[in-house]
């Protein structure tokens, strides 16, 4: 563990975009020289007449390996706005039982941009998911389609923190501890409780979102694979400080217990000038993973692909495992080199963003989605199988100009009302698999 202290000045937020590398180390970052008290969390009298307050993302008890806490230097206290009303909306969710989970193999087409103006929040449907934020544990799986910045409006999730992989169009993330800028081929976490505001850079965003509800996103061990590899901690960027003195009539949203909610602010709740500690935003280039593969045979599981996992209570078994699919060379000699036919205990939700999956030969594309639930048997299409089968495997291939995803969780993906009515779902999927020949001979070996 080590600190990086960085001094940025910066009157309005938009204007900073410095990052200090790194994953989960301990940091300090200022935006006025000498904002950060020396010596202390919380003195009596913080400088330049700041707030000091925690924010705390785990136990206070917590080891210190698993400790994630930042104590921000702020205008304002995150207290002050007026209270919260209930905000009626049906289409971000946090139930799951709405309507029974069928075992059918599932895809959808991408989202459609909506007609009306629309923002980050407000375009947010929920496709799946499982557990429950008051239990702490499993996820909410959703994509997202907006149109509009969000003006005059923040929001933040006390359910879960936010793994966000834009698809198309870029993010900006304006939050408490600095600005994020977020590109598809990029993806962005923002943390429980973490308040910020999204700016469609190109005017219109499309991508995914998995709501954590259990233990904070982390890199995995390596293992055998040894001191490097995978995603490597110093490609993960954080933001420094930056902060907003504006006062007006704002509106703040939170979403709490699984419901949204309003409450009126009357200053920019990002004007934190400085913090320091280990749980803030965080984003990642998904370009800099360092693949690694089977060099002799067989295709090797895709928890090789593994970037970040949410832990459980088991060990070995993740609440959530974000896998992706980069570009890479194959080299196994005389296997079958796509993924393989396969049933997992495991349940898989898919995203594609951008390219061409090597699995599917085709109706898996950019922005749409599948769902394989807990033993639902899938794998290569017939074209892909038969391709595959008959390819020159004393030859290397480059699977190039891709990336999909997958989050991974070890309870049943359940999807809602409106991933098994929309018009988006594929229903004639499941004859991907239908063309698959009968090659058996029992006199042919």
């Amino acid at each position: 563990m080590h600190s990086i202290h960085s001094i940025k000045r910066a009157d309005q937020i938009q204007g900073e975009l410095g990052y200090l590398s790194g994953f989960l180390n301990e940091f300090a970052t200022e935006a006025l020289p000498g904002a950060l008290p020396v010596g202390q969390n919380s003195p009596q009298r913080a400088p330049y007449g700041l707030y000091a307050e925690q924010l705390s993302g785990t136990a206070f008890t917590a080891p210190r390996a698993h400790n994630r806490r930042s104590w921000v230097y702020r205008i304002r206290p995150a207290a002050m706005h007026k209270p919260f009303t209930e905000i009626e909306q049906s289409r971000w969710l946090s139930r799951f039982d709405d309507v029974p989970a069928p075992p059918n193999q599932m895809r959808w087409d991408p989202l459609p941009m909506p007609a009306a103006p629309t923002d980050f929040v407000d375009g947010m449907v929920t496709m799946g998911g499982n557990g429950s934020p008051d239990g702490q544990r499993g996820c909410g799986i959703h994509l997202y389609a907006a149109n509009k910045s969000m003006d005059g409006r923040f929001f933040y999730n006390a359910d879960g923190e936010l793994l966000i992989v834009p698809q198309d169009g870029r993010l900006r993330l304006a939050t408490e501890f600095g600005v994020m800028d977020a590109e598809p081929y990029e993806i962005a976490v923002v943390p429980r409780g973490v308040r910020f505001r999204v700016t469609l850079l190109d005017g219109t965003a499309r991508g995914y979102v998995c709501e954590n509800y259990g233990a904070l996103l982390r890199l995995p061990d390596l293992g055998p694979i040894g001191s490097n590899g995978l995603a490597n901690p110093r490609d993960f960027l954080t933001p420094v400080a930056a902060y907003e003195d504006v006062e007006g009539d704002f509106e703040l949203v939170a979403k709490f217990g699984g419901e949204l909610w309003r409450a009126d602010i009357g200053h920019s709740p990002l004007d934190v000038v400085a913090w320091h500690g280990n749980y803030a935003p965080y984003k990642y280039d998904l370009r800099h993973f360092n693949t690694i593969g089977s060099i002799s045979f067989d295709h090797p599981d895709p928890s090789i692909f593994l970037v970040l996992q949410s832990q459980s209570n088991t060990p070995g078994v993740d609440d959530i495992d974000f896998v992706i699919f980069p570009p890479r060379w194959l080299a196994m000699e005389n296997s079958f080199r796509p993924p393989w036919f396969h049933r997992n205990i495991a349940s898989e939700f898919m995203g594609l963003i951008h390219g061409v999956y090597d699995a599917k030969a085709e109706g898996f594309v950019p922005g749409g989605a599948s769902l394989h639930n807990c033993m639902s048997g899938h794998g290569p299409d017939a074209d892909t199988f038969e391709k595959a089968s008959a390819a020159d495997t004393s030859k290397p291939h480059k699977v190039d100009a891709t990336m999909a995803f997958m989050f991974e969780t070890p309870a049943v993906i359940r999807p809602t009302r409106f991933a098994l009515e929309t018009k988006q779902l594929q229903d004639n999927y499941y004859t991907c698999w239908q063309g698959l020949k009968k090659h058996f001979n029992p006199n042919q070996k």
